[in-house]
């Protein structure tokens, strides 16, 4: 979790936008939502008071980071049953039904229950998205994120970029991208992951010129 400055933010403390990526790196097009955020970090310079986040598979421990949030933003995949890397933005209520859709992975599930807690808790944010892909292929452990589901990662990150500044909160694309997110750990971002995949995944899939 890093704040606007990319310095450690209160964990527990409020924010005004969560940008919150979900999925298992080790799943490939699994990993997009996480690829989404750790990309959003390294490119652009965030408003004060917009909080980026792995929320990887975390599942209810998410609970207190998004009842503290007024506004949320959540990177995915989705089954939308279209073509693989169809994009797609979900606002408001429509949010916790499509990430329980067809569930591709039990960290949907997961995040479904974290909203209805949060509804249960009274601390819903007052504004929702779902920036999603239609995922192509998820059982490669160890694998990139293929080529349909990689070129929706700039035009997902468009989508945040849009949103944020129409909520209040414009980001400034840095002149030098980060080289490191502070995210993840180095290893395990897109560039060195992809060019030794875990697990023998199969990385002639994806170029890994993540960032």
């Amino acid at each position: 979790m890093i704040s606007p400055a990319g310095t450690a933010l209160d964990a527990e403390g409020p924010c005004e936008v969560l940008v919150l990526g979900i999925g298992n790196l080790l799943w490939a097009d699994e990993g997009f939502g996480v690829r989404c955020v750790e990309r959003l970090a390294c490119l652009y310079e965030m408003a004060p008071g917009v909080r980026l986040m792995d929320g990887g598979t975390q599942g209810l421990y998410l609970v207190q980071y998004v009842t503290t949030a007024r506004r949320l933003i959540v990177f995915d995949a989705i089954d939308y049953d279209q073509p693989p890397g169809t994009l797609r933005v979900v606002h408001g209520d429509a949010v916790p039904r499509f990430m329980g859709c067809r569930k591709m992975s039990l960290h949907q599930t997961g995040f479904q229950d974290v909203l209805a807690a949060a509804d249960l808790l009274g601390s819903v944010p007052e504004a929702m998205a779902l920036i999603g892909v239609q995922a192509e292929h998820l059982d490669d452990w160890g694998g990139p994120l293929r080529p349909s589901v990689a070129a929706c990662l700039e035009p997902a990150l468009d989508e945040a970029v849009a949103l944020l500044a129409a909520w209040g909160f414009p980001c400034r694309r840095r002149a030098q991208p980060l080289p490191h997110s502070a995210l993840l750990d180095p290893s395990l971002e897109r560039t060195p992951f992809e060019r030794a995949p875990l697990g023998g995944g199969s990385g002639a899939w994806g170029n890994g010129e993540g960032l």
